[in-house]
């Protein structure tokens, strides 16, 4: 019998892809320091979005599919740039005016304009943690402020000033001719205001261990590279956290195509090797623009968990990452249903083909086996139908239409009742806009409200859908599509929506002739 292992190394899956390059890095053996490396990058100087958090969820993938592939162990660094400079204030934060005369200041060194943390930088330090938590992520958290104060890189950034010269070698050609005049890796500390100073170094002394450059009132100051008085650019401080660490595994999105081969460089210049890596595509909002976290567009986790349970989530991070994808509301109802989808299709799977399926990847080969008799969008149209935020009222129509399911027997069903119920009230309700039928719709509407009520009351939802379909076929609609578009406007008011043969057994027969009659006599169906 083919072991699960075997059937890895030959997965498609791209997870397990990635995994094999880290297998491949490590040439079978156990690292000398004692595992395999993998590490994810988040800069605080916004709130955090969720495609930050993407980064987390696709490196725990690769991760668990590491951990089938090889016999060593493996951890997860989720480190915060929190000692960069604030650039400017984000949009999307109150006391502006406050954070304003902070701009410069390392992230943590800033006062947190919500008044509940440390510092901006450890607020939202808390908010990623919160985030990876809540999600069940095994990670470990590193802090730049930390890791640069307590000498944690005081070794690595020695490495940095003797490979000095070597290391202006590589990044000046990246540079404009202006910024080429003032560049230094080496971003110090002002002793006198606290600002992180992009500022040219006069003169680095290898020996003992400094830099010489002038603070913000000229004067001369030689300050030490460790301990935290100086941060480095962060190319550089890329390229020295995976020599620090020994970093085996980083993702990176499509914008950092060339920060991934700078820093690169400058690894392998402090005689290092830079880690594997993939370039993922990036996510984009409602209107195709790049999602930014001072920007504050696309959404938040918070907001995303507020309609849809978080392995829905999972899903959307799964599919396809160096393919670009927009992120906003209109996603997640069909991320919910393909995540149900794929797990009802799990359980019966092959294990060749369950190692490729997604929940494989989402539930680290262990997903529930909880069944599903309703999906996401068909709850939402049952909640637009009754016009109702009652999850009772949607338990009724499901509790009839699979009897024995109810919120003890399903607690996972009984989630996502109350999420469509939220999803309904926020996005579907205030958009809704019902049509009247013309004279061949309404012809065909009496045929298929007649067609309909000759069916057994019990009829399933492949009976009703082939009923739709006859009736459509009898009438001069431009093709089916055309009929089923009508029926959505008509009954539904909206454009799209759930496949009618499952959504009429669901409601029930006898409830969608009233909904029938209701629209051939005018009647507000909203």
């Amino acid at each position: 019998m083919t072991s699960l292992r075997e059937l890895a190394e030959k997965s498609n899956a791209w997870p397990f892809q990635e995994a094999r390059k880290v297998v491949q890095r490590l040439g079978g053996k156990v690292p000398a320091k004692g595992y395999a490396l993998f590490q994810t990058g988040y800069g605080p100087s916004g709130l955090p979005h969720i495609g930050t958090f993407g980064e987390v969820a696709r490196t725990t993938m690769v991760r668990n599919a590491f951990a089938l592939l090889s016999d060593a162990p493996s951890r997860l660094y989720a480190f915060s740039d929190d000692m960069d400079g604030l650039r400017r204030v984000p949009d999307n934060v109150p006391n502006r005016e406050m954070m304003t005369a902070h701009l410069g200041r390392a992230l943590t060194s800033v006062p947190d304009p919500f008044g509940t943390h440390e510092s901006f930088g450890h607020h939202n330090n808390a908010r990623l943690r919160a985030f990876l938590d809540r999600f069940g992520f095994e990670y470990e958290f590193k802090s730049a402020t930390e890791c640069y104060k307590s000498g944690a890189f005081d070794q690595t950034l020695l490495r940095v000033l003797k490979a000095y010269d070597r290391v202006m070698a590589i990044m000046l050609p990246s540079l404009g001719e202006e910024r080429q005049r003032t560049y230094s890796p080496f971003l110090p500390v002002s002793p006198k205001t606290g600002r992180v100073l992009q500022v040219p170094i006069e003169r680095h002394d290898e020996a003992a261990g400094t830099v010489m450059f002038r603070d913000e009132d000229g004067t001369p100051t030689e300050l030490p590279v460790t301990g935290g008085h100086c941060k480095l650019q962060w190319k550089v401080d890329w390229a020295m956290r995976w020599v620090a660490f020994d970093v085996d595994y980083e993702m990176a999105g499509k914008d950092l195509i060339d920060s991934v081969r700078l820093s690169g460089e400058i690894a392998k210049a402090l005689g290092a090797k830079p880690p594997e890596n993939v370039i993922a595509e990036l996510f984009l909002d409602e209107n195709g623009e790049k999602i930014s976290k001072s920007k504050g567009n696309g959404l938040a986790i918070e907001e995303w968990l507020a309609y849809a349970p978080r392995e829905s989530v999972s899903h959307f991070m799964f599919q396809q990452p160096k393919r670009a994808k927009r992120l906003y509301f209109d996603v997640i109802p069909r991320q919910v249903d393909e995540y149900l989808g794929a797990l009802e299709k799990f359980q019966t799977q092959e294990p060749a083909a369950q190692i490729d399926n997604p929940v494989w990847h989402i539930h680290n080969g262990r997903p529930p086996s909880e069944k599903f008799p309703v999906g996401f969008g068909l709850l939402l149209n049952l909640a637009s139908v009754c016009n109702t935020e009652d999850t009772a009222v949607l338990w009724g129509f499901v509790e009839r239409y699979a009897p024995g399911a109810n919120a003890k027997t399903h607690p996972f069903l009984d989630a996502m009742i109350g999420f469509a119920l939220a999803y309904y009230r926020d996005f579907v309700k205030p958009s809704k806009h019902y049509r009247q039928p013309n004279e061949a719709e309404r012809e065909a509407l009496e045929d298929l409200a007649a067609a309909l009520a000759n069916l057994p009351r019990g009829a399933d939802a492949e009976a009703i859908q082939n009923e739709i379909y006859a009736v459509g076929k009898r009438h001069p609609f431009a093709d089916l599509r055309a009929w089923f578009q009508a029926l959505y406007e008509i009954l539904l008011g909206q454009s799209q929506g759930p496949r009618l043969g499952s959504f009429f057994a669901l409601y029930g027969l006898d409830e969608t002739d009233v909904l029938i009659r209701k629209a051939l006599a005018g009647e507000a169906l909203a």
